[in-house]
């Protein structure tokens, strides 16, 4: 999908480049994809020059749950601009209070301990100090291929191409391999561990689901040790799944739960880190010791109380199962028309991976899902996955045209792709 920009798009174009980010800039010229945002609603997002529009089969991983400017969340947001503002850190807050009840009231057991922050990774870092200051240990164990943000802490519990070009791994900070028991059992044995952070479904290494015993041997080993078990839920959480929390699918009760991205509802940025109420009162004699100056934002509290309101709700949930199944229906269509090509899909719910032949596929079908409008990433830490993750509302009639145009695009992939593979065998 091609056009050409007019002087305003290439004068936005010159400065993103000059101000913002030049790779970026000559990564998506290269491929001819110069999409600039401009309007958006729904599932649907356009060119600034109004000649091209995708549907939104990504999300942002989640932060789109409820697709662009869904307008009861900007009622709420014009609602809430009445009366208050960003609010004050220091002070107690109604705003923030009103939503960590309902938080709590969504969470099982005694997880009913909120601190809010304004990212996934500021959410992470919390986690991790909170696990070291009560268990009064260090270490952190992580999933091999898991990702968990790019700040500080949460850098060190991602995989090596993150963190190479900032330095080394931080001390204290271990990764054992996906599904591997006995690796995590040694980790935890070897070096006394505070805890071990999990995403509930590794959506950056390929929409890996892992099984059930796999999850709960996790949390039996953790309660064997001492060991909390951070649950991330920024992508899984609120309804991703068919389920408010993927968590609810293996039968366990995490230590913290970690919220981001969808909780904005794709409007003010807010996250949560959810706490056992034992593991929150490390903060009971030293109320001060973390803060967020806009954590938990009055304004972002309003928004995100909206998002959950409509996440909770039984029809909505309902709604996203039944996507779910049609899409399974139509994507298994289509992995039987390309077998060679198309190879494996992987889901629970709405999240969804769609496997292809290679490392190259992945690249090749984001490419050609673009120049068939629509908007799908590649799994960074698996580049074989495509990760097809559309808006929770998706108005069900708009399946056929996507699945259409996915057709067309694997079609159009799986002769690139072999270019593509032959190119990268070559250059390693």
């Amino acid at each position: 999908m091609k056009n050409n920009p007019t002087p305003e798009k290439k004068r936005i174009l010159a400065l993103f480049s000059e101000h913002v980010s030049k790779g970026k800039a000559r990564f998506f010229q290269k491929y001819h994809m110069n999409f600039v945002m401009g309007s958006r609603e729904d599932a649907v997002i356009r060119d600034i020059d109004s000649t091209l529009q995708l549907i939104n089969l990504h999300c942002n991983g989640g932060v789109f749950n409820l697709g662009h400017r869904n307008p009861e969340i900007i009622g709420e947001l014009k609602a809430a601009l009445e009366d208050t503002d960003i609010g004050n850190h220091h002070l107690m807050s109604r705003y923030r209070a009103e939503l960590a009840e309902k938080i709590a009231n969504t969470m099982p057991g005694d997880l009913n301990i909120t601190i809010f922050g304004v990212s996934g990774g500021e959410a992470v870092d919390l986690a991790i100090k909170t696990a070291r200051a009560y268990t009064s240990r260090k270490s952190i164990i992580s999933i091999t291929g898991g990702y968990h943000g790019h700040t500080g802490l949460a850098l060190s519990t991602g995989d090596p191409n993150y963190i190479k070009p900032f330095g080394s791994r931080l001390p204290g900070f271990i990764q054992v391999p996906f599904e591997d028991i006995a690796a995590l059992q040694q980790a935890i044995q070897s070096d006394a561990a505070a805890a071990v952070i999990v995403e509930t479904v590794q959506a950056t290494a390929g929409i890996r689901i892992p099984s059930k015993a796999y999850l709960q041997m996790v949390r039996k080993i953790c309660d064997q040790n001492g060991v909390l078990l951070i649950m991330d839920e920024i992508q899984t959480g609120l309804g991703r799944t068919g389920k408010l929390w993927a968590f609810e699918y293996f039968d366990i009760i995490p230590d913290m739960v970690v919220l981001g991205k969808g909780l904005s509802g794709g409007i003010y940025p807010i996250s949560a880190t959810v706490l056992r109420k034992p593991v929150g009162a490390v903060f009971d004699s030293h109320p001060f010791s973390h803060i967020s100056t806009f954590g938990g934002s009055e304004l972002g509290c309003r928004v995100a109380g909206k998002v959950l309101d409509i996440s909770t709700s039984p029809e909505f949930l309902r709604h996203v199962r039944d996507l779910g199944d049609r899409f399974r229906t139509e994507l298994n269509r289509l992995c039987q028309k390309y077998p060679r090509f198309f190879v494996e899909i992987r889901q629970l719910g709405l999240m969804i991976g769609l496997k292809l032949k290679n490392q190259s596929a992945g690249p090749a079908l984001t490419k050609a899902a673009y120049d068939h409008g629509l908007l799908i990433v590649f799994a960074n830490n698996d580049p074989s996955v495509c990760q097809f993750l559309p808006p929770l509302t998706l108005k069900t009639d708009m399946i056929p045209d996507i699945i259409s145009r996915l057709d067309a695009s694997l079609n159009s992939a799986r002769k690139w792709s072999t270019v593509l593979e032959l190119k990268r065998k070559l250059i390693i």
